[in-house]
C-alpha cells in the first residue's frame, strides 16, 4: 500500500510531505524553524504554549503548527507581523513570570526558553506584574524542584505520566495559582518519585537540575588527608563530549581520563571494572537459580531508579531482583577492601566519586545497604556527566584539545562486555557471554546477542544454551518495566532472565546526561549515536567477556575466592525492601 502525501506551501515554498504530518514538522522540513516551548515529539504535543501559531489562508484565528495537520492546498505563513506580535506577546507573558537569575541559573546557555528571548532580541519585559515566591523543593538527595523558574510547559508531567507512567508530579491549583507540583504538594523525596530524572532532561528550562555536589569534590580534593578516587560509568564517555561542542556519540575514554587526572584525582578508575564483577556475581547467580530451582525469572538489579520502582510498586516480587550490588557500588566496595589493602591506604582516607549518567545514583549511594562492616560507605559522592563538565570548566581546561591517557592500575582494566552496560540490552548481553561459558563448561566463540540490542522499549528474545532454550527480555523506561512486572505477576511470563533499566534507552539516556532541545529530540537518534559508541568500544576490545578480564580474576585468586562465595557476597551483594509509595521520610 503506497504511502499517502498531501502538498502545501509555506512561506512561498511548495513542500510534499506524508499525510498526518504537522505544519511544524513540514516546515523544519523545508529549513524553517518555527520556535516551540511545550513541544516534545511523541511525549507532549498539546500546543497549550501557543508559540509555535502559524496563519493559514482562508481561516481565521492562528493555528498551532505542532498539532494541525498538513492538509491538501494550505497556504501557511509562519513569519507575518501578525505572529510575530503574537508570539512576542506570549513570550512577554512568560518571562514577566519568570526569574531574571540567568547568569546563575544551571541552565544558562543551555536554555530553551533563554533561547527564544535571544532569537526574539528581548531586552526588557513588557509587562512586570505580581509573582507567587515558591519553596525550593531539596529533600531528595537526587533531584531539585524550583517552581519559581517553571514554564508550566507540563514535558515533566507528560514525561512522568506516559514514558515512565509514574505520574508523581501534575499540575494543581488553577489561573494564576497553577502550578506543577506533587500530591499535598509535598516533596519528590516524599512520594513516588524513582529519582529517573527523565522530567529534567525534558524540562526547557531550570525549574528540574539534579542537587549538584560538585563543591564537596573540589573540597576534598584539595585535602592533602584525603585520597580520592574517581570512577566513570560506560554512558559518560559516549556523551561528555557534548558538552564542550563534540558530535553526539563521541568516545571521549582517553580525553576524560587526562581532564581527571588534571582535576587532581589521586586513581581515575573505570566502572567498566565494576561491571564485570557484576557480570561475574550476576551471571554466577543466575546459572545457581536456573541450575537448582531458584526463583525465576532473575530480574537485574543494576538500575537504581528501577529498584526503587519495584521496592515501592511490587515489593512482592523483590524475591525475583539479583542481589547484585550495581557496578559503582560493587567497585566502590572493592576499592575499599581490596584496593586499599593492597596499597597500604586506610579506607577511612580514601573518598570515592562515582561519575554516573544518571541521577537515582545519588540516591542509590547513601542506602543504608550500601556500607561495609565498618559503616563507611560504599561510594561518597556521586556526580552526574554534566557536573563532571562543569568541573572541567571551572578548571579551565580545554577538553578537545586534551591528549588520551588510560586508566590507572592496578584496577583499570576492563572488557568489552561491561562498555556494553550503558544501553538498554548490554547487560543481558554481558551476563549471557558469561552464562553460557558456566554452563557448557567451553569457551564457545558466540559474542554477539543481536536479539537484545536496538531501541525497542521491550525486546523478548530466546537464547540456546547447552542444548536448554532461555528466554529473556530486556526493557527499558519504567512503563515498559510495568508491562513486564504485570506478565509476571499474574504469572503468564515465561522468562528465565529479565534486564530492566529506569531510562528510555538505558543508561546512555540517563537523567544526568547532557541535556538536548526539543529539536534535536525530535530530529537525531540520540540513544542510537551514543549506544554506537560503546558498540564499537565493545567490538575493538581485546577482551570482550568479563570472566576473561586478568584484573577479575587476580582479584577473586588473591581476595574473594571465586563469584557467589561468602566475601563476595559481604562485599558485592545487598538486599532490598519495600517502600511506600507516599511519605517515604
Amino acid at each position: 500500500m503506497s504511502e499517502e502525501f498531501v502538498n502545501l506551501t509555506i512561506d512561498g515554498t511548495e513542500v510534499k510531505v506524508p499525510k498526518g504530518t504537522t505544519l511544524l514538522e513540514a516546515a523544519r522540513q523545508i529549513g524553517i524553524d518555527i520556535p516551540t516551548l511545550c513541544f516534545l515529539k511523541g511525549i507532549n504535543e498539546v500546543g497549550d504554549c501557543r508559540m509555535c501559531i502559524v496563519e493559514v489562508e482562508g481561516r481565521r484565528g492562528f493555528a498551532t503548527s505542532c498539532i494541525q495537520k498538513a492538509e491538501e492546498g494550505m497556504v501557511v505563513h509562519t513569519n507575518t507581523p501578525s505572529v510575530v506580535e503574537a508570539r512576542r506577546v506570549v513570550l512577554d507573558l512568560i518571562l514577566s513570570n519568570h526569574p531574571q537569575d540567568c547568569l546563575t541559573c544551571t541552565r544558562s546557555g543551555n536554555c530553551e526558553l533563554q533561547a527564544i528571548a535571544n532569537k526574539f532580541n528581548v531586552k526588557k519585559i513588557e509587562f512586570e506584574g505580581e509573582k507567587i515566591k515558591y519553596p525550593i523543593d531539596e529533600l531528595s538527595p537526587s533531584i531539585v524542584r524550583d517552581t519559581n523558574k517553571c514554564i508550566l510547559c507540563r514535558r515533566c508531567v507528560s514525561t512522568c505520566k506516559k514514558v515512565q507512567k509514574i505520574g508523581a508530579i501534575d499540575c494543581i491549583n488553577r489561573g494564576f495559582e497553577s502550578c506543577i507540583s506533587t500530591v499535598d504538594n509535598q516533596s519528590l523525596n516524599n512520594v513516588n518519585c524513582t529519582f529517573c530524572g527523565q522530567c529534567i532532561e525534558s524540562c526547557p528550562v531550570g525549574a528540574l537540575h539534579e542537587k549538584e555536589t560538585i563543591d564537596d569534590v573540589w573540597e576534598k580534593l584539595k585535602d592533602p588527608d584525603s585520597y580520592v578516587v574517581v570512577q566513570t560509568a560506560p554512558a559518560v564517555r559516549a556523551a561528555l563530549g557534548e558538552e564542550f561542542g563534540m558530535p553526539i556519540g563521541t568516545n571521549t575514554t582517553g580525553k576524560m581520563i587526562t581532564a581527571l587526572k588534571r582535576l587532581g584525582f589521586d586513581k581515575v578508575f573505570d566502572t567498566n571494572t565494576g561491571a564485570d564483577f557484576t557480570i561475574m556475581e550476576e551471571a554466577n547467580e543466575f546459572v545457581e537459580r536456573f541450575s537448582n530451582g531458584g526463583v525465576l525469572p532473575m530480574i537485574t538489579s543494576c538500575s537504581p531508579g528501577w529498584v526503587r520502582y519495584i521496592e515501592m510498586n511490587y515489593p512482592e516480587l523483590l524475591p525475583h531482583l539479583s542481589t547484585c550490588k550495581s557496578p559503582h557500588q560493587m567497585f566502590g566496595a572493592l576499592i575499599k577492601s581490596y584496593f586499599a589493602e593492597k596499597e597500604g591506604i586506610d579506607p577511612k582516607k580514601i573518598y570515592v566519586v562515582s561519575v554516573m549518567p544518571c541521577i537515582a545514583k545519588k540516591f542509590e549511594r547513601q542506602r543504608k545497604e550500601m556500607k561495609n562492616s565498618d559503616g563507611l560507605d560504599d561510594v561518597d559522592n556521586v556526580i552526574t556527566t554534566r557536573e563532571l563538565a562543569r568541573m572541567i570548566k571551572q578548571a579551565n581546561i580545554d577538553f578537545e584539545k586534551l591528549e588520551d591517557s588510560e586508566f590507572d592500575s592496578p584496577m583499570g582494566e576492563a572488557t568489552g562486555a561491561a562498555a556494553i552496560f550503558g544501553t538498554t540490552g548490554g547487560v543481558m548481553e554481558a551476563a549471557l557471554r558469561t552464562a553460557q561459558d558456566t554452563l557448557t563448561g567451553k569457551n564457545l566463540d558466540k559474542i554477539d546477542f543481536e536479539a537484545v540490542r536496538g531501541g525497542e522499549g521491550i525486546k523478548r528474545a530466546t537464547v540456546e544454551i547447552n542444548g536448554t532454550k532461555v528466554k529473556v527480555v530486556a526493557a527499558s523506561g519504567l512503563g515498559n518495566a510495568q508491562e513486564i512486572m504485570e506478565e509476571i505477576k499474574s504469572g503468564k511470563a515465561d522468562y528465565q532472565f529479565v534486564e530492566i533499566m529506569a531510562c528510555p534507552g538505558g543508561c546512555v539516556m540517563g537523567g544526568g546526561q547532557p541535556i538536548k532541545t526539543s529539536k534535536e529530540r525530535a530530529e537525531i537518534d540520540i540513544r542510537k549515536l551514543r549506544a554506537d559508541c560503546l558498540y564499537s568500544i565493545d567490538e575493538k576490545s581485546t577482551i570482550r567477556k568479563s570472566h576473561e578480564n586478568p584484573v577479575l580474576k587476580k582479584v577473586y585468586k588473591e581476595f574473594l575466592e571465586k563469584p557467589g562465595s561468602h566475601k563476595a557476597h559481604e562485599l558485592l551483594h545487598t538486599h532490598y525492601e519495600k517502600r511506600e509509595k507516599y511519605n517515604l521520610k
